[in-house]
């Protein structure tokens, strides 16, 4: 599943090997040309080209309805190719020793795509002929590093926010959702009160800790937090984000999760909440995703909600995930880097419609209408993203392992000011790897 994080060691090591071993003038360290590339017809033949796609396990199933329609339109072979978790660590180690697919999922924020080192690994994408039927408002939002884009959104990005079971609120008599976050946390007091548990948390496998610190900071963000960050004049052991971890501490400390926060897992909080034994948990797209895998549309639409929440009203925090988007590579081969190039074409072209459909996904594009049975949660989710601010790994030039430290603070070995520190130390670390100014 994904983990969001750009997996500090790996991205560390790989941007140590791009700066040591890569010549920055090369069109490109896989041999593919620094010139604008020609995208071919969508339904080209392409008898006899075989292309590799990297999944994550939350991802591997995503493109089987798109692969089955462009092989059996173009007669190219395409192998969906599984990477283990962490993926984002095993795919850059991979690539740093010149093991590379033709296409990858990938998270298509800035840092990622330097963890990638995207000029001389990937493909530029600036003339994809699917841009022009994108949604005005997604079209630019990721997937763009130094001015080019690097990365094909294929779904809407994920959205930080609240989701909640719509039964427990009803059985207790709420009938308004939070409006701030002093709201938010007083409603789960009230639940607790009620000798509900307010809040689930997934301590156990740690990735969506950061989750709860980050929705903390949307208000910050859009105040540029993440540019003073980036520019070193800010930190994470300054009372921006050191006060929204110890609030963090804090709600754990008064019992406001989970008795079982430590080692609870992914599945333990999807379970929680499916059957009302929590109220609430902090999460993103993959956790409504791990739902849907257990019950149908009409269930969720009658158990699950979602809103969005920061400290001054209901604003969403974005986050794209390795799940919303596909790079393709610079391999040396020109005529399989045109391939993925029509792969791509195809999937946001006229295979985009079927798509949305057998993933029950909201559509992307101004032409294509999102299918009925997207639940009303998803939709939910889709409409927090207008108004809503950039993550710290959407935003951010280096993305440390905050979720391993908060993790750490869960299981009461450390501080929200070691937290901090730890987590500042290593921001710096990965900054001043990729030669950023200030560092």
């Amino acid at each position: 599943m994904t983990r969001y994080s750009t997996a500090a060691a790996a991205a560390l090591a790989v941007a140590l090997l791009a700066t040591a071993c890569s010549d920055p003038s090369a069109g490109g360290g896989g041999g593919g040309s620094a010139a604008p590339a020609a995208w071919p017809d969508q339904t080209a033949d392409l008898a006899g080209v075989e292309l590799t796609v990297w999944a994550a396990q939350n991802s591997n199933s995503v493109p089987e309805s798109v692969v089955s329609a462009f092989e059996d339109a173009t007669g190219a072979s395409v192998d969906v190719v599984t990477i283990p978790d962490p993926y984002e660590q095993g795919v850059q180690t991979k690539v740093a020793t010149g093991d590379k697919p033709d296409l990858a999922f990938w998270q298509p924020t800035a840092s990622m795509l330097t963890a990638l080192n995207a000029p001389t690994n990937l493909q530029p994408l600036d003339d994809a002929p699917w841009l022009e039927d994108m949604r005005p408002e997604l079209r630019d939002m990721t997937g763009i590093l130094d001015g080019t884009r690097y990365a094909a959104l294929i779904s809407t990005p994920a959205v930080m926010g609240v989701y909640y079971n719509k039964q427990v609120f009803a059985d207790h008599g709420i009938t308004d959702l939070p409006t701030d976050w002093d709201s938010f946390v007083e409603l789960g007091r009230t639940l607790k009160a009620d000798g509900v548990t307010p809040f689930f948390e997934m301590g156990g496998d740690r990735w969506a800790t950061q989750w709860w610190v980050q929705v903390q900071l949307a208000d910050a963000a859009a105040d540029g937090l993440w540019d003073r960050m980036n520019a070193n004049e800010e930190a994470f052991t300054d009372p921006a984000i050191l006060g929204a971890i110890e609030e963090y501490k804090s709600l754990i400390d008064e019992g406001l999760f989970n008795d079982s926060i430590k080692t609870a897992t992914f599945e333990d909080q999807g379970d929680a909440l499916l059957a009302g034994d929590a109220a609430m948990a902090v999460q993103v797209n993959s956790f409504f995703g791990q739902l849907q895998a257990k019950a149908d549309t009409a269930t969720l639409d009658e158990t699950i909600g979602f809103f969005p929440i920061a400290p001054s009203g209901n604003v969403g925090t974005f986050i794209p995930d390795q799940a919303n988007a596909l790079v393709a590579f610079k391999t040396g081969d020109a005529t399989r880097e045109a391939a993925a190039r029509q792969l791509l074409s195809f999937w946001l072209g006229d295979g985009y419609a079927d798509f949305v459909a057998a993933q029950d996904t909201v559509s992307l594009q101004t032409g294509v209408d999102s299918p009925d049975t997207v639940p009303v949660a998803l939709t939910e989710v889709a409409d927090a993203l207008g108004d809503s601010v950039g993550s710290m790994q959407a935003l951010a030039v280096a993305n440390p392992d905050l979720y391993l430290f908060l993790a750490d603070m869960i299981q009461g070995s450390t501080s929200p000011q070691q937290v901090a520190q730890e987590t500042q130390d290593q921001f710096a670390q990965l900054a001043q790897a990729q030669g950023v100014e200030g560092f």
